[in-house]
């Protein structure tokens, strides 16, 4: 359920509607708007009735909330969430880009790549120091050393880092070098990582699982915010189909779904969506045009002797391309991509 306050309604008002709730069994989460203050009652009462609580000082309006996730829906929020980052802004206007290779590999690598994204416009620097693989003898990263390098690399060029965290026992550890945890799309369902991670203070990227259905992929968001933290970025990256030619398939309509079902930001994930290079400039120039909030793409200087995901990772002159292609789709709908970073910080 949830009570909308009107409008320069008073604390005291505010308090007494908790109050209430609270004396009928509901939990009571606040949220405070542009215009309006909301409560969100959670709990399951079939018999309650909402006149009880709209009949109180200072409250506009009660919605039962039908949809099964509360938090993350539009009924909780109605305006877009913008998270701020370090600098970075993920849900206004600007397309954010996070870019980097699929894994961290040596310092060279991450540090020549993490220059040549940050000179065209990227955001975030990705790179994974922790990888689940499906073979066990495949690279399964470099660990806390990836960890180290990671950020590094994008201190010294203005940088923001994402990397995934893969299990419970390495939230501390990937905690304390990144500015956005990653959920990979093996771990949307791992519902232990997610609750840890709802009582962090730092962002959440959370990959669309396999075959998740959209409503799935949002009640895994709402075990995260259930647990105090609201900071999260969805992110589509291919749903698993009959289809074999390409790696997944790129769901892009759930973006606009996601816009109406909730105030979530949401950006696309094309490499892994796709899984061949050639594939990901035109997904991405779709995924700006449907909306999205950003994109997230793998760069690697020499893809063909990249550690993992090598077919699907850019060049550094194709990744210079999409930036300029999506950058023009950008303004063509009234958003930006961000301008180039600063030189490197001890140059």
């Amino acid at each position: 359920m949830v009570v909308i306050m009107e409008q320069g309604a008073s604390e005291s008002e505010i308090e007494a509607v908790i109050n209430n709730l609270n004396a009928f069994g509901f939990d009571v989460h606040r949220s405070s708007g542009v215009n309006h203050t909301v409560l969100g009652a959670i709990g399951v009462k079939p018999g309650f009735d909402i006149r009880i609580i709209r009949v109180l000082d200072g409250v506009a309006d009660v919605q039962r909330v039908t949809e099964p996730y509360k938090f993350a829906s539009r009924a909780w929020k109605n305006e877009p969430s913008i998270l701020e980052i370090g600098s970075a802004r993920v849900g206004g206007t600007e397309v954010v880009i996070m870019a980097g290779p699929c894994a961290v590999e040596s310092e060279e690598q991450i540090n020549i790549t993490a220059a040549h994204v940050a000179s065209h416009g990227a955001t975030f620097l990705r790179g994974g120091a922790f990888k689940p693989r499906t073979s066990p003898y495949s690279f399964q990263g470099m660990g806390e050393a990836g960890l180290r390098l990671l950020r590094a690399a994008a201190d010294r060029y203005g940088l923001g880092v994402i990397t995934e965290v893969t299990d419970v026992t390495k939230v501390d550890l990937v905690y304390s070098y990144t500015d956005v945890f990653q959920v990979g799309a093996r771990n949307m369902q791992n519902f232990g990582l997610l609750k840890v991670l709802g009582r962090k203070d730092k962002a959440v990227l959370l990959k669309r699982g396999l075959s998740a259905t959209i409503e799935e992929w949002l009640m895994a968001a709402e075990y995260i915010m259930s647990q105090g933290n609201p900071h999260i970025i969805l992110c589509e990256r291919g749903i698993r189909t009959f289809e074999t030619y390409t790696r997944n398939t790129l769901d892009l309509s759930a973006v606009p779904v996601i816009k109406r079902k909730s105030h979530l930001p949401i950006i696309v994930d094309p490499s892994h969506g796709t899984g061949l290079r050639n594939k990901v400039t035109p997904m991405a120039r779709a995924a700006v045009a449907a909306g999205a909030d950003g994109i997230m793409v793998e760069v690697h200087p020499d893809p063909a002797a990249a550690k993992s995901d090598g077919p699907q990772s850019l060049y550094f002159e194709q990744f210079a391309e999409l930036v300029r292609q999506i950058r023009d789709i950008a303004r063509a709908i009234g958003r930006d991509v961000p301008v180039a970073q600063a030189t490197p910080s001890d140059a």
